[in-house]
């Protein structure tokens, strides 16, 4: 009885500190990619609602669906010029969100490894900055969408 308590002691040791991976408290809604036409890139969106006490750090994301799976920001200055840049990390506050969205922040999407279509469901996985990873479905929707 010595010997399994401890062996169990021991394994505790061990162990890897339990706490709650960022991806843990990220809720994603309302996922959807803007679909253009071959060999152009697509656009992906999503709410992220942190319901953690914690920030969460989005640092990356990839699909088996896309060669490439990019984080951007697109500005638009007082004068009316566009400007579009990656970025390395977006911050998801404890207890709020953030929104990719259309001129704003989002996945630029490039490289498909198949033709999609609207109606189509595409996995990307987003990556934070702790190492855990949350995969998320997005629908295919039409050039033409609004929102």
């Amino acid at each position: 009885m010595k010997r399994h308590a401890w062996l169990i002691g021991f394994m505790t040791l061990l162990a890897p500190s339990v706490h709650a991976a960022q991806a843990d408290h990220i809720k994603a809604n309302h996922a959807w990619i803007r679909l253009l036409p071959t060999n152009l890139p697509a656009g992906a969106y999503v709410t992220l609602d942190n319901q953690g006490s914690s920030a969460a750090t989005l640092v990356s994301a990839h699909s088996a669906a896309y060669g490439s799976v990019m984080l951007h920001q697109s500005t638009t200055d007082p004068a009316g010029n566009s400007d579009m840049h990656m970025l390395d990390r977006l911050v998801v506050p404890a207890h709020g969100q953030v929104s990719l969205a259309p001129a704003s922040y989002h996945l630029m999407l490039q490289q498909a490894a198949r033709p999609l279509k609207p109606g189509d469901t595409v996995e990307i996985t987003l990556s934070f900055a702790d190492g855990s990873q949350l995969a998320v479905p997005f629908l295919v929707r039409p050039a033409n969408t609004a929102d």
